[in-house]
């Protein structure tokens, strides 16, 4: 059994030696061919180097596009939120537009009443 298996066993011609004269020549390359097989390569590699480069960049741009938006989308809802125009999200109050005005009429505004105006006016005016 296994000798019929070897004898059916497939043989190829590499074993010959030496080599025919026909195989000879063709189974090497010449100096012009290598440095055409290099030169091709190093252009498919530039070529490919160059589109990964320009893919890179546009999807860099739209991250950074994507970013920019949002950041600047929740900035604007803060500020909105402080000065309350916009209503307060999940019971989070951050308006300080009330407490302004709170400290003012407390703060300023009790000051503004001691000061004699009439005395200030008539310094003024003389």
């Amino acid at each position: 059994m296994i000798k019929t298996i070897i004898k059916q066993f497939p043989k190829t011609d590499l074993v010959e030696f030496p080599m025919p004269e026909e195989k000879l020549r063709n189974s090497y390359y010449t100096k012009e061919e290598v440095d055409t097989m290099i030169s091709d390569a190093l252009a498919e590699a530039k070529r490919i180097d160059e589109e990964s480069m320009k893919k890179h960049n546009r999807d860099a741009t739209v991250i950074s596009m994507i970013l920019g938006f949002t950041t600047l989308a929740l900035f604007i809802d803060g500020l909105l939120r402080m000065l309350g125009i916009i209503p307060p999200f999940m019971d989070l109050d951050v308006n300080i537009l009330d407490k302004i005005v709170e400290r003012v009429e407390s703060d300023v505004i009790d000051k503004v009443k001691q000061v004699p105006i009439q005395k200030i006016f008539q310094r003024n005016f003389r």
